[in-house]
């Protein structure tokens, strides 16, 4: 009799252990982390989706929920990792940066839980931003929508984030829709901060009576987050300068599109002193192209504690801003992955300190190297006691972010990231420099559009729907730098151009 238990029990050893395997798979890191006194294991956790634009967590199921742009809402076993299909919706219009964008989950202790959704639709030639409610319960379905807000949407510029804060009030960040007026229009709901209670209504505490309006002056708001006393933060694209990271404050003006980043100008100071303007708390210039952002709060990985943790995509890279002690203030940068793993999305920390975020490199704008094979991925960061993968370190700010002198690089600087690499543009949206006429003629005409940008313009009767912005905040010497290095490459075959050449356009 014994020996037949011992037998059964050890056949049952392989049954046991496959279970436990499969109901929680670790995944191999794919590189360490070396922090000042913690090591990270990064892993990817799920594969080859397709652009996915915001990651929230259903603490219920211990999942993350996760929007894919083209209108998918997906869910991800963290112990599985097992991707299922939670909803597709089918009005939603992807076009570019259009989509499904943010999402911000709800989930109140023994109450009912809402799944809150950003995203555009189109009706004949009109493009709107949506905000919708859902109701979401244990199983994780979606049921019950409800628009709580339909505001004017362009072909750029939707911004789109949405969380709820800490005074469980719904703030939804909105982009000007590419409008030189709306982000200074306290009447209009577009570039701005909205304040919403959970059923969509107006608070009665919000700064303008009866308005959903919090805060304005914002152009394209990419990341949103709060931390745990409640302070809000956004991340922000500049033109082509001054990329941004706001500390919001109800009744502010942060200043679109009259004043770009930091107040440093001696218009901007004119017009804020009649006028006040908030300034950003951080600013970049070259552009980074910020994008999701969270707040982390966790002790377990000490030295990112109270910390913003920023995706990029032009930088192509994880920003870890360490907060001062009050919040108001970013008192150190750091930088993971730059090039590495492409463009990056969304991030999210999670409550037992592990931070998930995503790449999105399938979008419209992938860069030099990209997608890869298993593009787009999830990605997981977490504290380990073993080094077993590649070791990496974090880079200091100013190191990665070295001067550019040479052509060359202040044209990867500021150019590369719409015309590529290799010169050759993107099909309707960035025309090529390879082998253009423009670069290869007289200088004049180059020159005016490099200092003051352009727009609407249809070269070889293709019309390319992004604006050039105004590069006249470089110097001379950087304007001739970048000039000859486009007029001597890609294809191209032109005389250099000298100072006397760009004097008269200045």
């Amino acid at each position: 009799m014994k020996k037949q238990t011992y037998i059964w029990l050890v056949s049952l050893i392989p049954l046991l252990s496959s279970c436990s395997s499969e109901t929680e798979r670790e995944s191999k890191p794919i590189n360490n982390i070396q922090l000042e006194h913690s090591i990270l294991s990064l892993s990817k956790e799920a594969t080859k989706l397709h652009v996915p634009w915001d990651l929230q967590y259903d603490r219920i199921n211990d999942a993350i929920l996760f929007s894919e742009i083209g209108g998918s809402i997906r869910r991800l076993d963290t112990k599985t990792k097992a991707v299922t299909l939670v909803d597709s919706l089918t009005d939603v219009y992807h076009q570019r940066t259009l989509g499904l964008l943010g999402m911000a989950l709800y989930q109140p202790e023994q109450q009912q839980a809402y799944l809150y959704l950003s995203y555009t639709s189109k009706k004949d030639s009109l493009i709107f931003s949506n905000l919708y409610r859902y109701d979401y319960n244990t199983a994780g379905k979606l049921s019950n929508p409800k628009l709580l807000l339909q505001i004017p949407g362009n072909t750029g510029h939707n911004g789109s984030r949405v969380i709820v804060s800490t005074d469980k009030k719904v703030y939804w960040a909105t982009g000007d829709a590419a409008s030189d007026t709306f982000a200074q229009d306290s009447t209009s709901l577009n570039g701005k901060i909205l304040r919403l209670n959970l059923d969509g209504s107006i608070p009665k505490d919000n700064p303008i009576a009866n308005s959903y309006v919090y805060a304005w002056g914002f152009r394209n708001m990419q990341g949103l987050t709060h931390d745990a006393k409640g302070l809000i933060y956004t991340s922000e694209h500049g033109d082509a300068i001054e990329d941004e990271i706001n500390l919001i404050q109800p009744l502010k003006n942060y200043g679109w599109p009259q004043i770009e980043g930091m107040i440093d100008t001696e218009k901007e100071k004119a017009i804020a002193k009649n006028s006040p303007r908030q300034e950003p708390i951080k600013s970049w210039t070259p552009v980074v192209a910020p994008s999701g952002m969270a707040y982390y709060s966790s002790n377990v990985i000490p030295e990112w504690q109270h910390s913003l943790l920023l995706a990029t995509l032009k930088n192509q890279s994880l920003r870890i801003l360490k907060l001062s002690a009050n919040g108001q203030q970013i008192v150190d940068e750091k930088i993971l992955f730059k090039d590495q793993l492409g463009r990056l999305r969304s991030v999210l920390t999670l409550p037992n300190g592990d931070i998930y975020f995503c790449s999105s490199n399938r979008d419209w704008n992938p860069q030099k190297g990209f997608p890869k094979p298993d593009d787009d991925v999830i990605y997981r960061l977490r504290i380990t006691d073993k080094a077993s993968a590649p070791m990496i370190k974090p880079l200091a700010a100013n190191t990665a972010n070295s001067p550019a002198k040479s052509g060359q690089a202040l044209y990867e600087a500021y150019c590369a990231s719409c015309h590529k690499a290799d010169g050759k543009g993107l099909t309707n949206t960035f025309p090529p420099l390879a082998n253009s006429s423009l670069v290869k003629g007289d200088p004049a005409p180059l020159l005016q559009v490099i200092l003051h940008g352009l727009k609407d313009k249809t070269i070889n009767n293709v019309k390319y729907e992004s604006a050039m912005p105004s590069f006249s905040f470089l110097k001379n010497e950087e304007v001739i730098e970048i000039s000859n290095y486009i007029r001597t490459h890609f294809g191209n075959s032109a005389p250099k151009i000298n100072q006397q050449h760009l004097t008269s356009l200045r």
